[in-house]
């Protein structure tokens, strides 16, 4: 029999691309989607990849535990994926309190819901390699102390913990991806590799003459969120719920990212780059580099698509985007 799959976060990036990669292993998609005005909008992820018609799309909130329960009691899923979040890590500063129920309180929710209606399920939390914050080691692997820096890295370090404390309290099979950045034309405009892209593009086609970003000198770990994706499905079908590091294990700065995108879109970035001041955070995460050795010796997995392809990749979809609204594609 074909398993059913519950996504949270359904209509984000990760969980467009995860839905995607379970449909075709047969699996019957359900999404828990946020009541929203813009509903339309929040699909068009769905729609990018042609899936839209494919999946069952649920109304529901994390911070709402009786429709969480209502949800779970009715499509009995085999694997719960946990993906929604605020998950913007500049918003967690204006938006601290709303950050802590939604990436923090809401994991407890779903556990909860689960442990209650069926706790035979299979678990994934969304941790993030943001609750490393000020790195305590120079690759940061599942054994490296957490030094969150946002609120947002302390709601996931929450979340990432309460997951661990349910598989050892009461038994589930419940397991924690701590994934490092990754990326995709699906990816948010808020996020800066995109923003990145989008910029780019708008340049390249005559719609803006700069692109204004804030600490360009910070490093990271990019993967492409589909790679990231198949690491969040292999987790699940181990016999032993675990927490793994997911990354590249390569990290590059923000500036020679952004020289790959200009230079793939034929631009001089020194012609067209401002540093904003107003556009650093209160306090900065400097270098990320995570260790996926016991990803890739546990699970078999490791990061296919390099940062330049996906930089490429990403360039190239910002610029249909905008030959598509001026009608020349």
């Amino acid at each position: 029999m074909a398993k059913t799959a519950l996504i949270t976060g359904i209509t984000g990036q990760d969980g467009a691309y995860l839905a995607q990669l379970l449909l075709s292993n047969g699996y019957d998609v359900h999404g828990l989607v946020r009541r929203s005005s813009t509903a339309d909008v929040n699909t068009a992820r769905l729609k990018w990849l042609g899936i839209e018609d494919d999946v069952h799309l649920v109304d529901g909130n994390l911070r709402d535990l009786s429709g969480l329960i209502r949800t779970v009691r009715e499509v009995k899923p085999d694997e719960v994926y946990n993906l929604a979040a605020q998950s913007f890590v500049k918003s967690s500063w204006q938006q601290p309190i709303l950050t802590g129920e939604v990436t923090a309180l809401g994991v407890t929710n779903i556990l909860e819901a689960l442990r209650l209606e069926h706790p035979e399920a299979r678990f994934y939390q969304a941790s993030s390699s943001e609750m490393y914050g000020l790195i305590q080691e120079p690759e940061q692997s599942e054994a490296t102390p957490f030094y969150p820096r946002s609120p947002y890295a302390v709601a996931k370090l929450y979340g990432h913990w309460i997951t661990v404390n349910y598989r050892e309290s009461f038994g589930m099979h419940a397991s924690s991806g701590i994934l490092f950045n990754h990326e995709s034309p699906l990816r948010g405009i808020e996020f800066v590799t995109r923003k990145v892209t989008d910029g780019v593009a708008r340049i390249k086609t005559g719609l803006a003459s700069e692109l204004r970003l804030g600490n360009i000198d910070a490093k990271r770990d990019w993967g492409h969120s589909k790679d990231y994706v198949r690491a969040m499905w292999l987790m699940l079908q181990q016999d032993t719920p675990e927490d793994y590091v997911i990354a590249t294990g390569r990290t590059t700065t923000v500036r020679d990212m952004c020289a790959i995108a200009f230079a793939h879109a034929g631009l001089d970035m020194d012609d067209h780059l401002v540093i904003d001041p107003e556009l650093f955070r209160p306090a900065e995460v400097d270098v990320l580099l995570g260790n996926p050795a016991k990803a890739r010796e546990k699970l078999g997995w490791q990061a296919e698509i390099s940062l330049e392809e996906m930089i490429r990749e990403m360039v190239d979809a910002d610029l249909e985007r905008y030959a598509s609204r001026s009608g020349r594609g």
